[in-house]
């Protein structure tokens, strides 16, 4: 099928669609210039140990050094503006609310600024922060209160403050992925966008989606690891594709 005749079909498929889903990947990000993870040359991980700097006993063992990397993300990430894919997204669910539920594995606000407020964020978010550990002495004591630092802590107890992110070895948090798998049973249409499909279990939702009888498109630049799970693929950047399928819709 040629490019845009697939692009028709599958425009075509969301405006009957009464539900559908999005599962981004931070090939979406990448377009408004926040590095990804495991592209192979330029990839964080291409440089950086995962287990130093995003696991649990990283940053116990260096607190400092994981904090102030942390604190450069979060700097790219308020620098960083939605693209034309993010607000193609938010504009469509500003258009059809309910219609639309945003499922990414990035920790960037970049759908929420774009117009997806809504959107389940399966790994957490990268401008929040939480304790390291609970708190005995006072359950209610909230982040905001610890003492500067880096990072930050708590004057009476000495607790930690760690990004609200998943790090390596931590399970997703079960409320968000509860709700994303709801979305996906319901969803008419899946389209999975900028992804390379290996992060589990983010990449089981491809498959769930399938079984419960969506239309799983998936919109690269390059294959993925779940292409296998598609009824459709279609290469190309969310920046892209995206407006090309939901303006005007």
């Amino acid at each position: 099928m040629a490019h845009a005749e697939a692009l028709a079909t599958l425009r075509e498929r969301l405006a009957a669609a009464p539900r559908w889903c999005v599962l981004s990947g931070a090939g979406m990000s990448a377009e408004s210039g926040i590095a990804t993870f495991r592209d192979a040359m330029s990839g964080l991980w291409s440089r950086f140990d995962p287990m130093q700097l995003a696991s649990e006993a990283g940053f116990r063992a260096d607190p400092a050094r994981v904090w102030d990397w942390y604190a450069e993300r979060r700097a790219g990430v308020r620098a960083a503006q939605p693209n034309a894919g993010h607000r193609a997204l938010g504009a469509y669910a500003q258009r059809h609310p309910g219609r639309l539920t945003v499922i990414t594995q990035n920790v960037d606000d970049l759908h929420q600024r774009a117009g997806n407020t809504d959107a389940l964020r399966l790994h957490g978010d990268v401008l929040g922060e939480r304790w390291l550990d609970r708190c005995r002495r006072d359950p209610g004591c909230h982040p905001d209160w610890a003492l500067a630092g880096s990072p930050p802590h708590c004057e009476r107890c000495g607790n930690l403050v760690r990004p609200d992110v998943v790090w390596f070895g931590e399970p997703l948090p079960l409320a968000v992925f509860d709700a994303a798998q709801r979305a996906v049973d319901a969803a008419a249409v899946l389209l999975v966008v900028g992804t390379s499909g290996a992060v589990w279990p983010a990449a089981g939702l491809v498959a769930r989606a399938h079984r419960a009888g969506a239309w799983v498109a998936i919109l690269n630049p390059e294959a993925s690891e779940v292409d296998d799970e598609a009824d459709q693929c279609l290469r190309g950047t969310a920046a892209t594709l995206l407006p090309a399928l939901l303006d005007g819709l």
